[in-house]
């Protein structure tokens, strides 16, 4: 979905009006892709299905949602994406529980099957109000394929610093229930609810930036949440003695960590306002988000090999204290250190009048 985002949107700013049925016909494809899952007995047709056709379709239905909404808010902005993007960890809390339990009463093709048609019964309806503000004709003038923002320094100091964040914040989700089964001892609901945690802490995390990125510069917003993050990850993950002190981190961690991309309106209105100062031609801030999104999936992909030689052969373990020394401390070092490095590069590079 990540990696798809500049095609996808550029194409519907390009054709305005089928877009409108844009989300329609991807939630189409996305139910469709759950529905054929359910019939998958191989590895390569669950990743055909829902790995790759799933994808495809939540981009071509979610990215109207930016398209539009970019033109129905001015002043607050910030706080409609953040209220939007606080809808992802919601759903990460409910839609596990409720999957599992689909799962575990009914088996995995009835409970995809029931899901598909819950999916598009339940979503259908709303794709009435995801709509344009502006007619077709005044937003013309943008061209979404000029990439000409892409190559300033502006831009690319603001995506290296995202590519970086997105290299270690995808990895508490994937490992910290394994963590606390092995490091803690907990039992696999206890462990499960790690990620249920940073989930619904996301909710409240992104409204917050959302707010504070419309008040406050985006680096300082950036700095704030890269120190939630890094301090987090460093101080409660890896000197966590027990369950305890773990909730507590996938609390904070999914306060400041969650709520980095609710920062990215500010990225827009800065690259945007540049390239207006500059005299150049208008930059379509959609497409900033586009771009944006592209590097997040970059450093997604990038995550997973990399957090594999981070565990390979238990760095540490019995040689440091604590979560450090479980065969998890350079990952968990690696979070901290790349949650940190995200927002105080943007920050520094403020402060030395490169941003």
């Amino acid at each position: 979905m990540y990696l798809s985002g500049p095609l996808v949107l550029g194409l519907q700013r390009l054709y305005p009006r089928p877009a409108r049925w844009s989300p329609l016909a991807g939630l189409f494809v996305m139910c469709l892709a759950l529905a054929l899952s359910s019939f998958s007995t191989t590895v390569t047709q669950l990743v055909a299905t829902q790995g790759v056709l799933y994808a495809i379709g939540g981009s071509v239905a979610y990215m109207p949602c930016i398209l539009y909404l970019d033109e129905w808010f001015v002043h607050r902005k910030g706080l409609a994406y953040g209220i939007m993007w606080s809808g992802t960890g919601l759903a990460g809390f409910v839609l596990p529980l409720l999957l599992e339990h689909l799962l575990g009463r009914y088996g995995y093709q009835t409970a995809l099957r029931a899901w598909a048609a819950a999916l598009f019964l339940l979503t259908a309806p709303l794709v009435y109000f995801i709509r344009p503000r502006l007619p077709a004709p005044a937003t013309a003038h943008l061209r979404p394929f000029d990439l000409s923002f892409v190559r300033t320094r502006r831009f690319a100091l603001h995506q290296a610093a995202n590519v970086i964040e997105a290299l270690g914040f995808f990895l508490p989700g994937v490992y910290l229930p394994s963590y606390a089964r092995a490091a803690l001892g907990a039992a696999p609901p206890a462990a499960a609810l790690t990620v249920l945690l940073v989930n619904v802490a996301s909710v409240a995390g992104c409204v917050a930036m959302g707010s504070l990125v419309d008040r406050l510069p985006v680096a300082a917003c950036l700095l704030l949440s890269a120190a939630g993050a890094g301090a987090g990850a460093l101080l409660l993950w890896g000197l966590a003695p027990n369950l305890a002190v773990l909730y507590l981190f996938c609390v904070v961690y999914g306060l400041f960590a969650g709520s980095y991309t609710s920062a990215w309106p500010g990225i827009m209105r800065q690259v945007t306002a540049a390239a207006h100062d500059a005299g150049a031609r208008a930059v379509d801030p959609t497409m900033v988000f586009a771009w944006l999104a592209a590097g997040r999936g970059v450093g997604n992909v990038a995550s997973g090999p990399l957090s594999e030689a981070l565990l390979r052969g238990g760095p540490w373990t019995g040689k440091a204290a604590l979560g450090y020394g479980s065969g998890y401390g350079a990952l968990i070092v690696f979070t901290g250190v790349t949650a940190a490095v995200s927002g105080m590069g943007p920050f520094l590079c403020k402060r030395l009048g490169w941003l």
